[in-house]
């Protein structure tokens, strides 16, 4: 089975800036902050393999996260619209 090389991640210097501030934000939620580590490492030019391995993530999710940014930015960082119930209580 032929493997497909890692998308390439590029970032510009606003981004990268945006991406240190969810990394290494106190606040930031867990979820962004994977993220944007994974992202901050693709564009040091790490493989999908040895960044999985320090964030301790499956490569599959890094693949993902690598591939999402690439086709659309730093929105596409976001959770996507789930299908399902809609709540029922309303948030505090």
């Amino acid at each position: 089975m032929p493997v497909t090389p890692a998308v390439a991640v590029v970032l510009t210097a606003s981004e990268r800036h945006r991406l240190k501030k969810m990394a290494y934000g106190h606040k930031t939620p867990h979820q962004a902050r994977q993220r944007a580590t994974i992202l901050l490492l693709a564009a040091r030019g790490c493989p999908n393999a040895r960044i999985a391995a320090q964030t301790r993530m499956h490569v599959d999710t890094v693949r993902t996260w690598r591939g999402r940014f690439a086709a659309g930015g730093l929105p596409a960082l976001s959770d996507r619209r789930r299908s399902g119930r809609p709540p029922s209580f309303t948030p505090l």
